[in-house]
């Protein structure tokens, strides 16, 4: 199946359902504000690498983990319990982000999140659009992640870890945040084993969608996040 070539003005995507059987869509297009929303409010999402063109994807079937239903495991409830780390929202995004594109990763070579990624996302982060979760050691950043939040759909981008467990204790601490305010789901787009275990599971892209429609018809949280509202 050919891909859809997009025009870099004109913000259009074709139906998610027809991705190839990798889930790729599409082709071309812009990183803008405009093209990312757009994006993601059909389930699709940009992944590429330097020096390629954007490639934007809806992988079939899609991994999913709701909040109410993450798996803590004994030794996370103990770190959990003993302040071992404090946790917090959207005041180190940028640093999240650059983290995130510099930590090497079993099996890759090199990041899929370039500047202009990075760039994209810290714009989305300045409109209310975007949004972090930190994990910090005293004053020192140890973990987080970061994802983009439309209606009652959280899309996870990337996480990191400089100290063991760190990403655990930041995505535990952001799902009951999510849970509390009456998000549906955290879209973890592809398969991993670290994201299985904490109660993630995949769901045909079918389902997906018709989950996303759903969770669009929930007002955005917009603007900062933190954990005192």
């Amino acid at each position: 199946m050919a891909l859809y070539q997009l025009d870099h003005y004109y913000v259009a995507f074709p139906s998610p359902e027809l991705a190839n059987e990798h889930g790729l869509l599409a082709i071309g297009g812009a990183l803008r504000e405009d093209w990312l929303l757009a994006a993601y409010e059909q389930g699709i999402f940009p992944w590429f690498s330097e020096g390629d063109p954007i490639l934007w994807w809806s992988p079939d079937p899609r991994f999913v983990l709701h909040p109410q239903e993450v798996k803590i495991s004994k030794s996370m409830r103990s770190m959990l319990g003993n302040a071992a780390f404090r946790f917090t929202l959207d005041t180190a995004f940028d640093q999240v982000i650059d983290r995130c594109a510099e930590i090497p990763r079993h099996g890759q070579n090199g990041t899929w999140i370039t500047l202009h990624m990075k760039q994209a996302y810290k714009d989305l982060h300045r409109i209310g659009m975007a949004h972090s979760a930190e994990v910090w050691q005293g004053d020192t950043l140890v973990g987080g992640l970061y994802g983009v939040s439309l209606g009652a759909a959280f899309f996870g981008e990337s996480m990191y870890s400089d100290v063991p467990n760190a990403s655990k204790y930041a995505l535990i601490n952001l799902c009951a945040w999510l849970a509390d305010k009456g998000f549906d789901f955290v879209d973890c787009q592809v398969y991993s084993t670290h994201l299985e275990r904490m109660g993630a599971r995949m769901v045909e892209r079918s389902q997906f969608l018709e989950m996303l429609a759903d969770a669009m018809q929930i007002p955005t949280l917009r603007g900062r996040w933190n954990t005192e509202s």
